[in-house]
């Protein structure tokens, strides 16, 4: 509105009233915005979740027995939500276990995690979040 004030001073038309109605109308908008600005939202201060409701909930390990290389990419994305696995490789040939490790310890390797082998044909997954301790004497003897 300073331009419209300049402009109507400039031709000869300033209306002391108009000027004084324009600076309230200025002003009220500007109250406004300061108010809006002020307040919280809403929707954003109901979606906070405090840490420590995650951990009440536990850590669910999860079940996998492959029967293709295609089912590792099922396997990888329970990792990446950061739920262990226990994959049990003993439906599967040779060379497709082979394979499907590979891709999983890739998986784990990128994620920060580990995988552990705890028996002929089974292997545990597990994301950053879970530590492995403790070894299988039967495994390493292999």
């Amino acid at each position: 509105m300073g331009v419209m004030n300049k402009l109507m001073g400039f031709l000869g038309l300033e209306n002391e009233e108009y000027i004084e109605e324009t600076t309230t109308v200025e002003e009220e908008r500007e109250e406004q915005e300061s108010s809006h600005k002020r307040q919280p939202a809403i929707g954003r201060a109901n979606n906070v979740v405090p840490f420590q409701a995650r951990e009440k909930e536990g850590i669910r390990l999860i079940l996998c027995e492959p029967r293709h290389y295609s089912d590792a990419q099922d396997i990888a994305d329970n990792l990446r939500h950061r739920r262990p696995v226990v994959v049990n490789l003993h439906r599967v040939e040779k060379d497709q276990a082979k394979r499907i490790i590979d891709f999983l310890s890739g998986t784990v390797y990128a994620l920060n995690g580990d995988i552990q082998k705890v028996g002929d044909t089974i292997f545990v997954c597990t994301p950053d979040h879970v530590d492995i301790q403790g070894t299988i004497s039967s495994v390493l003897e292999e």
